[in-house]
């Protein structure tokens, strides 16, 4: 008696119709708005986004400023126009290769990102004039860099040292963050101690 039980089962599902109770659907979706309410977004979810964009922006722009020549002419100095016309071209640690771009990219963009959300207050500019300082002396010492992968060519110990150069100063950044972060949290605990 070989049957074929796909027909059995179409069969039995068209003889028998099942129908739910009346209002079973309405019940049904009630309870599950229960367990699951619809969330709403959260319009400072999008404020935060934003904010996080105009930082990375800033950041980038910053970058762009600082790195740009810093030799400004003043009204009151003639101006000198280079008239060598022969082009020297050159080369930063990101033009080696496509990894050590990501790698600076990296590197500045963080560097950057740190700078943009400094507070500078009367209680702390002494401290971050000091990291500002030993950063403008990392920064020196990167431009030399620099300047020795341009004359020399490059070679792993200056590509190390240029990036060692980048790690400091992302580590000096956040060990500025650190102390103004602890000296903010020493002034909040001595400002409770005084009013209790």
């Amino acid at each position: 008696m070989a049957q074929d039980l796909r027909k059995l089962f179409k069969e039995q599902r068209e003889n028998e119709k099942f129908e739910m109770k009346k209002g079973h659907e309405d019940r049904f979706l009630s309870l599950l708005d229960e367990e699951l309410p619809v969330a709403k977004k959260s319009s400072i979810n999008q404020w935060l986004s934003i904010a996080a964009s105009i930082a990375v922006v800033l950041g980038i722009a910053s970058y762009f400023v600082l790195n740009t020549d810093r030799a400004t002419t003043t009204e009151d100095s003639p101006e000198v126009v280079d008239t060598n016309i022969e082009e020297k071209t050159t080369i930063s640690l990101g033009d080696l290769s496509p990894e050590l771009k990501k790698v600076e990219n990296y590197y500045v963009a963080n560097i950057n990102y740190e700078l943009s959300k400094l507070e500078i207050s009367e209680e702390n500019k002494e401290i971050v004039d000091g990291f500002l300082q030993r950063l403008d002396e990392l920064n020196a010492a990167y431009n030399d860099l620099n300047k020795e992968l341009n004359d020399i060519g490059p070679n792993d110990q200056t590509i190390e040292a240029a990036i060692t150069n980048l790690q400091l100063r992302l580590q000096l950044m956040q060990k500025l963050k650190e102390k103004l972060n602890q000296l903010k949290t020493s002034k909040n605990e001595q400002e409770s101690s005084s009013i209790i």
